[in-house]
């Protein structure tokens, strides 16, 4: 290879750069008007399944959407009303949870002052507020319900996107050089997507319903909320769970005391261990995992990126660019350092490859 070439690759991979940055900079301007767009993609992606069950039970396509839409436009109104009032309940009875938290500690300061070590109240509260513990889940909650307030355009766009769902991949197969070499691959890809999106969206319910019934019973304070909020966050692996049970365990903590909060971390740990290690890869099936340190820059860089509602997709966005990848041959290389088992993506990337060969 001559010095030349060398020159013209690294240009070129220069230039490479270059275009991504100026993409990511463009996404990033003009994200009041993206944010809307993606979520609506993906409302589209998860309601389009039981769009299609109606049909098949012989309900009229544009009256399924109708239903559909109705249904989301009550649900979403719902939440924001949840969220709302259970904000602001617990913003009135912050000052009376800070005066609890210092009752259930009293019996460590009294310990530790048999030691010579004395812990002032504001001390107390300075480690362990209840006011900053809430303020990352209600921070994030006020900016997705910040986007919900353009419900109108949101719905708008998923009745577009649900009543094109059906001749999308037939364009899409046409808008290639090549269709046919294509075809299996492209009905691959958004099936793919749409199995994930869907498995991990009951999953989440599963989960929220589970959070929620739970603290309901044991007797924690806005237990519907802390179940919503457990159904948002499972989107996030790993992370999420744990930042949607830092607020119900120290309140759990507040008003019960140590077994009660004890009893709520188990019960995030034991759901969140078998819905997302047993229930959800059981349901999915291979080659759709990412390894923990992907998870965790993607959550850093979608949620620069599209901001809070960036950070709770950002699992399913980037599981959707692993997906286009290993559906891609040049792209399986980049989907095998994705992945957290190797040996599946190369079972799936050979497949891709192969059916490419085979046509």
């Amino acid at each position: 290879m001559t010095r030349f070439d060398n020159q013209g690759m690294a240009f070129k991979g220069f230039a490479i750069m270059a275009f991504i940055v100026v993409i990511l900079a463009g996404i990033k301007a003009a994200s009041p008007i993206v944010v809307p767009f993606v979520l609506s993609a993906f409302v589209a992606v998860i309601c389009n399944p039981v769009i299609n069950w109606m049909t098949r039970m012989r309900v009229p396509r544009g009256l399924a959407v109708v239903l559909m839409m109705i249904f989301i436009v009550l649900m979403g109104l719902w939440l924001a009303q949840l969220v709302g009032s259970s904000i602001n309940e617990f913003s009135r009875q912050l000052p009376q949870y800070r005066d609890q938290l210092v009752e259930q500690f009293a019996w460590i300061l009294t310990k530790l002052e048999a030691f010579n070590i004395s812990l002032s109240r504001e001390q107390i509260l300075a480690y362990f507020d209840p006011g900053v513990a809430l303020s990352m889940t209600t921070n994030m909650l006020s900016s997705v319900g910040g986007v919900m307030a353009n419900l109108f355009l949101i719905i708008l766009t998923v009745v577009f996107m649900l009543s094109e769902a059906t001749i999308l991949p037939k364009k899409l197969h046409f808008a290639l050089d090549d269709p046919d070499m294509r075809l299996k691959q492209i009905d691959k890809f958004l099936h793919s997507v749409n199995q994930y999106m869907v498995i991990k969206t009951l999953v989440s319910l599963g989960t929220g319903i589970i959070v929620g019934v739970v603290l309901a019973i044991i007797g924690v304070d806005y237990a519907l909320l802390w179940g919503v909020v457990a159904f948002l966050f499972n989107y996030i692996p790993n992370i999420g769970s744990i930042i949607a049970a830092i607020p119900a365990v120290l309140l759990a903590f507040i008003q019960i005391g140590p077994a009660a909060a004890g009893g709520v971390g188990l019960l995030y740990l034991s759901t969140n261990m078998v819905m997302g290690n047993v229930i959800e890869p059981k349901y999915m099936g291979r080659g759709l995992g990412l390894s923990t340190l992907v998870v965790f820059l993607s959550l850093i860089f979608w949620g620069w990126l599209l901001g809070s509602v960036g950070m709770l997709l950002s699992v399913p966005l980037t599981m959707i660019v692993k997906i286009a990848l290993e559906s891609s041959k040049n792209g399986g290389w980049l989907a095998i350092l994705l992945s957290d088992k190797v040996d599946e993506v190369n079972l799936d990337t050979t497949d891709v490859v192969e059916d490419n060969t085979d046509k």
